[in-house]
């Protein structure tokens, strides 16, 4: 999401594919969100934009919601080590010190990371926007301790925040 700010008028006055195209970093790798979303313009508010690319979500199959949790970079994990992070979850991790790691941290994230996605079958997502790294990485030791389905909602739940983060980023009233 390098576009620059705009406001929400001028984003419900894109043609489809520049709305698709100015929002398809919001729910990351998941183009299909703002695929959904553009028939319902024009939005009076961000939060009805909002409202609206959460309940594709929700109204999503199991699978593609399983992609969508799939589609999240690990915090700290190998595509940040490689630079390939995009440009909105570099920002965030980013923002949260994650690419401040002493070796330690480092290496206890890895191990988190493996322990996570071994029990749950996806990455451990965090909407990481005020935590430092000693928050994530309390977070993310005590989420261990849910069952799959509770994590499931719960990564969903985070990738909301995430959205909304990215959302205000984005817009202006």
């Amino acid at each position: 999401m390098t576009t620059a700010r705009m406001t929400l008028d001028q984003l419900n006055a894109l043609n489809a594919d520049a709305f698709v195209g100015a929002l398809a970093g919001i729910f990351e790798h998941s183009r299909w969100v703002a695929e959904e979303a553009v028939s319902k313009r024009p939005f009076a508010n961000i939060d009805a934009l909002y409202e609206t690319m959460t309940a594709a979500v929700n109204n999503a199959s199991d699978a593609r919601q399983l992609a969508l949790i799939n589609a999240h970079p690990e915090l700290a994990g190998k595509a940040a080590v490689r630079g390939e992070l995009t440009d909105e979850s570099t920002r965030e991790q980013s923002g949260a010190g994650l690419d401040l790691c002493t070796q330690e941290e480092f290496d206890r994230l890895q191990a988190l990371n493996a322990a996570y996605r071994e029990k749950f079958g996806f990455p451990f997502i965090l909407a990481v926007r005020g935590f430092d790294r000693h928050g994530i990485i309390a977070n993310f030791e005590a989420r261990l301790h849910h069952g799959r389905d509770i994590e499931l909602r719960e990564s969903l739940q985070q990738i909301y925040r995430i959205a909304r983060f990215r959302l205000d980023d984005l817009l202006t009233a």
